[in-house]
């Protein structure tokens, strides 16, 4: 029988976990960022990210598998989102939403009193998690991408 539900309603984040990235991650997260970005991130970024003296970047992993990513770097009292991406499998599981959420708990316990993030204007379903999380939309970067000039949409979060 069919599973009628919709997506948002199918399983949860429940059963994963949220580890601190290592050089063992990187192949995984390059392959997901493939799938997820039209212009990835390079391998040597993802290895810079290890030794980031002001960044947080966490994996997520579920049955020994990595399904997502994220970083945060911060700068002073503020942190910046840099990226965050699921596998295409297990999207709308609320996977993005603990991601970020554990990025920007790990920047408020480095002092760190409000978050700002660049999302394309085509994500909807990026922009709606980040409003979920209590960003809110502040201004355009016109022709932000390099890849399609498409627009970034800039998000705030004041704590």
């Amino acid at each position: 029988m069919a599973d009628k539900r919709s997506p948002r309603q199918k399983s949860t984040a429940t059963g994963i976990q949220l580890v601190p990235l290592e050089a063992g991650h990187i192949p995984a997260i390059i392959e997901i960022e493939k799938q997820s970005n039209s212009s990835p991130w390079s391998e040597r970024s993802f290895v810079n990210e290890l030794d980031h003296p002001y960044g947080v970047f966490l994996v997520a992993v579920a049955d020994g598998r990595i399904v997502g990513f994220g970083g945060v770097w911060i700068m002073i009292d503020e942190a910046h989102v840099t990226t965050v991406a699921v596998s295409p499998d297990h999207r709308r599981r609320g996977i993005g939403k603990r991601i970020v959420s554990a990025l920007l708990d790990a920047a408020q316990a480095r002092g760190t009193t409000c978050a700002t993030l660049e999302v394309r204007a085509s994500n909807t379903a990026a922009i709606g998690l980040y409003e979920d999380l209590g960003f809110v939309r502040s201004a355009v970067r016109k022709r932000y991408y390099p890849d399609n000039r498409e627009d970034a949409v800039v998000m705030w979060k004041h704590d």
